[in-house]
């Protein structure tokens, strides 16, 4: 294996798009190249999230559940956890603030605009 790449679906693209731009991802690639994007890969540094309409899947994938949010949390690791969090703090659903865990991680957690939970980690020394 060489790689993981979630990929989310959602209802509003461009809407999500703008959120994860708070978060600091920029736009890679998307599906049309202008216009109405039914697909989009965001990047912020080695992370990356492949974002898809409900709308575009059609009856293609009827397993995949049409509801906002998920039974998931994405997990993503980085440094300078306090200023990241300081840095967005105010402009996104924080659902759980800085704190340590019994496993050593500082963490705290978001949801985003379509309902999923991101928590932010980082192993502080």
């Amino acid at each position: 294996m060489e790689s993981l790449s979630p990929n989310i679906f959602v209802k509003d693209i461009n809407a999500t798009i703008a959120f994860y731009k708070v978060l600091g991802f920029e736009l890679a690639m998307t599906v049309p190249e202008k216009g109405d994007y039914v697909w989009a890969m965001m990047t912020c540094g080695n992370v990356s999230f492949m974002f898809q309409t409900f709308s575009s899947l059609a009856d293609a994938l009827p397993d995949i559940s049409r509801h906002d949010g998920g039974s998931l949390l994405l997990y993503v690791k980085l440094k300078n956890i306090r200023t990241f969090f300081d840095s967005v703090k105010d402009k996104v659903t924080v659902i759980r603030g800085l704190e340590k865990t019994f496993y050593g991680a500082t963490e705290f957690s978001i949801k985003d605009i379509n309902g999923y939970v991101l928590t932010f980690a980082e192993d502080e020394k």
